[in-house]
C-alpha cells in the first residue's frame, strides 16, 4: 500500500507534472510502480535517464528538433525527480544537476533558442535563461520569471512559450532558495532586492528594453511579485498566480511535504526557526504601494494558496488590478491552464505594448 506521500503525489500532482512537459503515461507509471516516498527520486530519474539517452543520440546524429525536444522533456521530468524531495540531498542534487545539464544542451537547439546567462548578486551570481522571440526587432520587452516554492528554470518552458509567441523575451531566474541557487542562497522574504539586480542586468544589455520590463511569478513566486512591485518601479506589470498572502498565516494547513521544502530552501535548523521565516512573507501593510497593472490568478479550488487571498490582494492594491478566479482550478490552475495562460499573456503583451 502506497504511503501518505506517495498517494498525496497520485492524487494532486498530475495536472502540474503533465502542463509542464512530462508525459501523462510517464506519470502514471512511475506512480504507479511505487509505494514508498523514498523511491520517488530514484523511479523518476530512471525514467528521465531514457529521454536523455533519446536526446543524446539525437544529438550525435545532428537531429536537433529531436534532441531538443528529448533533452527538455529529459530535465523536466529530471526536475520533478527532485521536486519536495528534500530527504535526500545527494539523490536530491544528482537529480538536479542532471536537470542543469540536460536543459543546457537543450538550449542552442530550442525554438528560439536560449542561453544562460549569469547575473551578478551579492558577491556571485544567481542563473537565468534567456530567450528571445522570433520575427520582431530588438530591442525586445522583457518578462523575468519568478518561479515557486520548489520550482526551478527547467520547468517553465511550457510557460515561457506563451510570451515569446507574443513577442516578448523571457528571463527565468534561479532565485535564492531555489535551483542552482539553493545551496548558497536562502529564501528571502524582501524579494524586491533581488528582482532589483535582475532589472540592473536587464539594463545593461542593449538588445532588451528596460522600458518594458514585465514580473510574472506562480505560487510563492506569486507573492515575490506583488512584493517586489511594491517597492521596484522599474517594473511595468506583474502577473500573480495563486501567491500567498501571508504565507506564515497557511503554515499549519500545508502539507508536510511542503513545509519540509520551506525549512531546506530557508536554510533553517528546524520547522520552528521555518515557521518564523515563513511569517516574513507576508503582503500586509505595504499593498497600498502597488501601482503598477496587476493580473491576479487564483484556483477556486487551490489547497495550498486559498483564493481569500488574491481577492484581498485584488482590492487592497493602487493600481489598476484584473483578478481571475477559476472556480473548478487546483493550485496555479494547472488543470485549468487554458483558462488564464494565453488570457494572461495577451494580457502582459498589451502592457508592454
Amino acid at each position: 500500500m502506497a504511503d501518505d506521500y506517495v498517494k498525496h503525489a497520485r492524487e494532486h500532482m498530475l495536472a502540474r507534472y503533465t502542463i509542464n512537459g512530462v508525459n501523462a503515461s510517464d506519470f502514471r507509471d512511475v506512480t504507479n510502480s511505487i509505494e514508498k516516498w523514498e523511491d520517488w527520486c530514484s523511479a523518476w530519474s530512471k525514467r528521465a535517464k531514457i529521454h536523455e539517452e533519446m536526446g543524446l543520440e539525437a544529438l550525435s546524429k545532428n537531429k536537433f528538433i529531436s534532441a531538443a525536444e528529448h533533452l527538455c522533456r529529459a530535465a523536466v521530468t529530471y526536475h520533478f525527480a527532485k521536486y519536495l524531495f528534500v530527504q535526500d540531498m545527494s539523490q536530491h542534487r544528482i537529480a538536479h544537476q542532471k536537470a542543469v545539464e540536460c536543459h543546457t544542451l537543450a538550449l542552442p537547439h530550442m525554438d528560439p533558442p536560449g542561453v544562460r546567462v549569469l547575473i551578478p548578486y551579492e558577491n556571485s551570481n544567481l542563473v537565468g535563461i534567456l530567450r528571445k522571440p522570433k520575427g520582431i526587432s530588438a530591442p525586445y520587452p522583457i518578462v523575468i520569471m519568478t518561479m515557486g516554492l520548489d520550482s526551478t528554470k527547467e520547468e517553465l518552458i511550457t510557460f515561457e512559450k506563451s510570451f515569446l509567441e507574443r513577442g516578448m523575451a523571457t528571463l527565468a531566474v534561479d532565485g535564492p532558495g531555489q535551483g542552482e541557487a539553493e545551496y548558497d542562497f536562502p529564501i528571502r522574504f524582501d524579494y524586491e532586492n533581488v528582482v532589483g539586480p535582475i532589472v540592473d542586468w536587464v539594463e545593461s544589455q542593449n538588445d532588451l528594453d528596460s522600458n518594458r520590463i514585465g514580473l510574472w511569478g506562480i505560487s510563492l513566486g506569486g507573492y515575490y511579485g506583488p512584493r517586489t512591485v511594491a517597492f521596484e518601479k522599474r517594473i511595468k506589470a506583474c502577473i500573480s498566480n495563486c501567491g500567498p498572502y501571508n504565507w506564515g498565516a497557511l503554515w499549519e494547513r500545508l502539507p508536510d511535504l511542503t513545509r519540509n521544502a520551506f525549512v531546506v530552501r530557508s536554510h533553517s535548523k528546524s520547522e520552528i526557526e521555518a515557521k518564523e521565516k515563513a511569517k516574513l512573507l507576508n503582503l500586509e501593510n505595504i499593498t497600498n504601494l502597488i501601482e503598477c497593472p496587476l493580473f491576479i490568478v487564483a484556483g477556486g479550488l487551490d489547497k495550498l494558496c486559498p483564493p481569500e487571498d488574491a481577492i484581498r490582494l485584488s482590492k487592497e492594491v493602487s493600481g489598476p488590478v484584473q483578478l481571475v478566479v477559476i472556480e473548478d482550478g487546483n493550485h496555479v490552475a494547472h488543470n485549468r491552464g487554458y483558462r488564464y495562460r494565453p488570457q494572461s499573456a495577451d494580457w502582459m503583451q498589451e502592457q508592454l505594448s
